[in-house]
């Protein structure tokens, strides 16, 4: 049978190289007709589906119009891309349905409630979520997103009927337009008039960063529980909404594999995902399964890929009381290739898609009710489990913005959070009205607060497709415990970022701590308004109030604005980013006097990015979003390709984010090695140490691990490998707070990410080592034994003088997926006070 199949495939795909044109009924069933005044996609886009790879312009068209001709659709723009794209959600049902749509919302929803125990689910409609690209590149599933949409308003007769008499279908046609958009236009520039299946083609090969990606270059399937993102974001909302039974995510992989659904590895299923949902992604299957035989198409399950991190779009939904299930079609990469299956077109992919997208459906009605009956039992056993009560706090006294922000990602997921009912301390942390919140245990989102705060480093499993641990706490370097729910104050039903007091006039000075997570903002806008401004190298008291290292201070006199003016304007500044600006009006402390020559001065820096061929997108996108969207602050992109023509003398920092291969060569390192002498400050992570080392530009020593197998197969040799990385955990650090790069932090401990084994030894001065790894750092996720064993004591963090200027070295990412807040500082730290390291 497996012969036949592949047989049909070869065929099947050599006549689509030979005669590459489609029609629409190569993807639709047969077995149904078809609605005459419900347009086509070719009638509205100007070519059939697969013809070309989709714009998002043309989509967005497609889908707009399908809305006009069909009672079946209703149609909302969530919102917008960084680019300005809107994103598009299809609610899909039957006429009936949709009339009582907000009834039927409300009483689906009241079955993650209390109290849901007398709902009649045989009634009630399964609600189906199912969502196209979130790779851009990957753009068979938006492709099949058009001859879905069209085939669910325009199929007629009873099959048809039953299906939007028993669903409503959230339709997410494209979960990535600025990728998408990005992609088509690279695959369609490229595509020959007789499409040459030669994977050498440069068609095949998209340029640097690639359509993978959104604007700022972030794999926006590892958003979903850090929701950063605005497409994210609109995603998470509609998901809170509905509550959808089934949320589809349609991917694809390399070339010359097949065709994947869940389940996908059973032991690498997290914990607090209930056996019940891996039984019922089984039963899915079986639909899946049933679909591709009759296709003749080739597929496998449970080999690969896992449901661990809840921060993807098929495992998120696991934990909120839903089924997640990963699609995963083989690439064409654009519109036919050569693979190891025969010549792979791009219509054969969509089709596939398409193929689930409607299997899921099918699989959707037949088990309505236990998948109803599924989430109301997931939301009642959690309550069970939550009524022991307790709560957890979470904050930091000296930086509210941090709090706010975690608060936020919290409010987005509907759990539930109060306000202190007073300040208290614990443990030695204070915990400050304002500055904290306390989430209790006893709600509906229970097991989510679990995955969120819990601290994990068993596993049953060894291996992981991302990341092992996200404790959000640890990400925000914020203060956290449990504690009695007696504590709680209020609930906050209307969360605001904190603001900041009013800026009196001062005649002599203001002075501003570095605590806040938004301070770098302030002394950005500050500096450029080109005011004069100094860092406090130590700490000292002043009116009765501490100073941290790290203060800035603003002095009165000489300045490009008179007293008023200043003060003005630091009002303005400490309004806008929610940090405390004091008046001061004398020198005098008990410490550091504000003239002493331990108030060094900035100056505003000039920020360069080194991006383009080599250099990992997604760090490079991360520290872009950073200075953009978070601090305000211009950095420029410098391109690999013409970073030898570049004048760098307009720069006063660039940044070298992790690369591999020879992103940049000996001459280009000779270029830096010439401006860093000048005064430049040049800041590398990860594998630009290796380089910065072999070209002289900061030496270090780096272990090297050696490893013998013994007793492993050749079958589980993969395996023995794949646990000797670190995939994404969370590690110990001490910090020496009187070092520049540890300015603004209160505590002498860090988390610090990590997903390299790349181990750094520690200098022979302690001072040298200002970010440590203690001695026992594993704080949450999976490491082995070994890799453990190098890691305690090694350092994270290196610089060294070379002429006027600085090199500094980060060994980790600092700035993960944007919602690790809490090392944010530390990159700068690096900006900001660099020449003081």
């Amino acid at each position: 049978m497996k012969q036949a199949y592949l047989l049909l495939f070869l065929v099947t795909s050599v006549i689509f190289a030979q005669d590459y044109q489609v029609n629409l009924d190569y993807y639709l069933p047969n077995d149904v007709l078809y609605n005459p005044s419900i347009p086509t996609p070719k009638s509205v886009i100007g070519h059939e589906v697969g013809d070309w790879h989709i714009t998002h312009d043309k989509l967005s068209q497609y889908m707009v119009a399908l809305a006009e001709a069909s009672d079946r659709i209703n149609i909302e723009n969530r919102g917008t891309t960084f680019e300005g794209r809107p994103l598009w959600l299809l609610t899909i049902s039957s006429p009936s349905n949709l009339a009582n749509l907000d009834r039927i919302r409300q009483e689906h929803v009241s079955l993650t409630e209390g109290n849901s125990a007398g709902l009649n689910t045989a009634t009630m409609p399964v609600v189906v979520y199912q969502g196209f690209s979130i790779h851009g590149n990957e753009s068979s599933g938006s492709n099949a997103a058009l001859a879905a949409a069209y085939y669910l308003a325009a199929a007629q007769g009873s099959k048809i009927d039953e299906l939007l008499n028993n669903t409503i279908i959230l339709l997410d046609p494209s979960m990535n337009p600025d990728g998408l958009q990005r992609f088509a236009y690279w695959a369609n520039i490229h595509k020959s008039k007789n499409v040459n299946p030669d994977p050498n083609d440069r068609e095949y090969d998209e340029v640097w960063p690639g359509g993978r990606t959104n604007h700022y270059w972030f794999d926006m399937n590892r958003d979903w529980l850090p929701v950063q993102l605005p497409e994210s974001r609109a995603r998470i909302a509609s998901f809170h909404q509905w509550y959808p039974n089934i949320l589809t995510d349609h991917h694809e992989m390399g070339t010359n594999a097949t065709f994947f659904f869940q389940p996908g590895i059973p032991s690498r299923t997290h914990p607090l995902t209930p056996q019940r949902n891996q039984d019922l992604t089984g039963m899915i299957a079986q639909f899946h399964a049933n679909a591709f035989n009759k296709l003749g198409s080739f597929y496998y399950t449970e080999e690969s890929f896992d449901d661990f991190y809840y921060g993807k779009g098929s495992t998120f939904p696991d934990i909120n009381g839903a089924i997640g299930i990963l699609f995963e079609q083989a690439s064409s990469r654009g519109h036919a290739q050569e693979s190891d299956n025969g010549i792979l077109t791009f219509p054969f992919t969509i089709r596939n898609q398409f193929t689930a997208a409607l299997s899921t459906l099918e699989a959707a009605v037949n088990m309505r009710e236990e998948l109803l009956n599924y989430q109301r039992t997931f939301y009642a056993n959690a309550r069970r489990e939550a009524s022991q009560g307790g709560a957890i706090v979470f904050g930091d006294e000296k930086d509210a913005a941090k709090t706010y922000h975690l608060a936020e990602i919290l409010n987005r997921h509907k759990i539930q959070f109060h306000e202190l009912k007073s300040d208290f301390t614990s443990n030695g942390k204070n915990y400050k009205k304002g500055h904290a919140y306390i989430v209790p245990k006893n709600q509906k989102q229970h097991r989510l607060i679990n995955a969120m705060f819990e601290k994990r480093t068993s596993f049953q499993d060894s291996l992981f497709y991302d990341v092992s641990a996200w404790t959000f706490p640890l990400a925000f370097n914020l203060d956290y415990e449990e504690v009695a729910i007696s504590r709680a104050g209020d609930a906050v039903t209307n969360l605001a970022m904190p603001k900041a007091p009013a800026v009196s006039t001062s005649q002599y000075a203001y002075l501003m701590e570095w605590h806040e997570y938004y301070s770098p903002k302030a002394l950005n806008k500050i500096l450029g308004k080109g005011l004069r401004a100094k860092v406090g190298m130590k700490q000292f008291n002043l009116n009765g109030k501490d100073y941290d290292y790290g203060t800035i201070l603003i002095p009165v006199q000489n300045q490009e604005l008179n007293a008023s003016e200043l003060g003005t304007f630091l009002n303005s500044v400490a309004s806008e980013t929610g940090v405390t600006v004091t008046a001061v009006n004398t020198g005098l402390t008990e410490g550091i006097d504000l003239g002493s020559s331990q108030f060094r001065a900035l100056e505003q820096p000039k920020v360069a990015l080194v991006v383009g061929e080599g250099i990992n997108p997604y760090d490079a996108g991360e520290i872009w979003h950073l200075f953009d969207t978070r601090y305000g602050m211009h950095i420029t992109k410098l391109d690999t390709q013409s970073f030898g023509s570049t004048d760098l003398s307009r720069y006063t920092d660039i940044i070298l984010p992790n690369s591999w291969g020879s992103a940049l060569d000996k001459e280009d390192a000779e270029k830096l090695k010439t401006w860093v002498q000048k005064g430049g400050t040049l800041i590398g992570y990860k594998n630009a140490g290796r380089w910065f080392n072999s070209n002289e530009l900061l030496k270090m020593k780096f272990k090297s691990v050696k490893d013998t197998a013994k007793n492993i197969s050749f079958e589980n040799r993969g395996n023995y490998f794949g646990a000797k990385v670190i995939g994404g955990a969370i590690f110990e650090t001490k910090l020496d707070r009187s070092h520049p790069v540890a300015f603004g932090y209160k505590n002498d401990r860090l988390p610090i990410f990590r997903n390299s084994t790349i181990f750094l030894e520690a200098e022979a001065q302690s001072y040298d080592n200002p970010v440590l790894y203690t001695a026992t750092p594993l704080l949450s996720g999976y490491i082995s034994k070994g890799n453990l064993e190098e890691l305690a004591n090694t350092s994270a963090f290196k610089t060294g003088r070379k002429g006027r200027g600085k090199v500094i070295y980060f060994t980790d990412n600092t700035n993960f997926r944007a919602f690790w807040y809490g090392t944010n500082k530390l990159l700068m730290n690096a900006i900001f006070f660099g020449d003081e390291m």
